[in-house]
């Protein structure tokens, strides 16, 4: 899709992608028995906590993220964003007419995974700006199989986290040329150290280790861009 030289050719791709790979994961699921299952989502875990630690460590202000986490998790609790989330995912679960007990988690955990990575701003601002979808294709390459690996054991909420990567992603896209600013260098240096401690704690509820409402975590993206648009940091 084109309009005014805005594409959205790399969303539309990534949204595909997604939807492929659970429904690959979903088929093979069916297959698994439960032991298989379950150690399937401790590597799986263990792959996102080692993701996440990358992303988080390869900051040059660890002291700058982990104040933005602090506060995105107070401000996230206070405003009960989760529970919003889980409220969005209880509601497609019922229109899907699902039975999964893992539907919930899937879609949350999924949808979080997709929409915090550099590559996912980066990508967008490309494609809407210039056309370039090439960084949004990779992205897909990668989600793709991560959905396959998410939904073969947290089932078909995975698949519904493809509306959120469009809804999302596709939004910053198009208000692309409004934040050619997240390109900077500084911004994402900020954003990929938070998003990895994000990432890291979707890691841990994958292994069942704690609890851990990230989605409540989701300002503390806003407060690393804040702080280095006000900060020049």
């Amino acid at each position: 899709m084109r309009m005014k030289g805005l594409s959205l050719t790399g969303t539309f791709v990534n949204t595909g992608a997604i939807l492929a790979g659970s429904l690959i994961g979903i088929s093979a699921g069916k297959f698994l028995p439960e032991r298989i299952k379950t150690i399937a989502m401790q590597a799986l875990g263990l792959s996102v906590v080692l993701i996440g630690l990358r992303m988080a460590l390869s900051g040059k202000e660890p002291i700058v993220a982990i104040g933005c986490v602090l506060l995105g998790a107070i401000t996230g609790e206070l405003i009960k964003i989760e529970q919003g989330v889980e409220h969005i995912g209880v509601w497609l679960k019922a229109r899907s007419g699902s039975d999964s007990s893992t539907f919930v988690q899937g879609f949350v955990s999924a949808s979080i995974l997709y929409l915090t990575g550099a590559m996912m701003i980066v990508g967008s601002i490309q494609d809407g700006t210039v056309g370039d979808a090439s960084t949004l294709y990779i992205k897909s390459l990668l989600d793709g199989v991560a959905s396959v690996a998410l939904s073969s054991t947290l089932g078909v909420g995975v698949a519904f986290s493809a509306l959120s990567v469009l809804l999302v992603q596709g939004s910053i896209t198009l208000l692309s040329s409004k934040l050619l600013f997240m390109q900077n260098p500084a911004v994402l240096d900020a954003v990929i150290a938070a998003g990895g401690l994000l990432i890291l704690g979707i890691g841990t509820n994958l292994l069942e280790l704690t609890k851990i409402r990230i989605g409540n975590f989701l300002p503390a993206l806003l407060y690393a861009i804040f702080w280095v648009v006000f900060t020049g940091n």
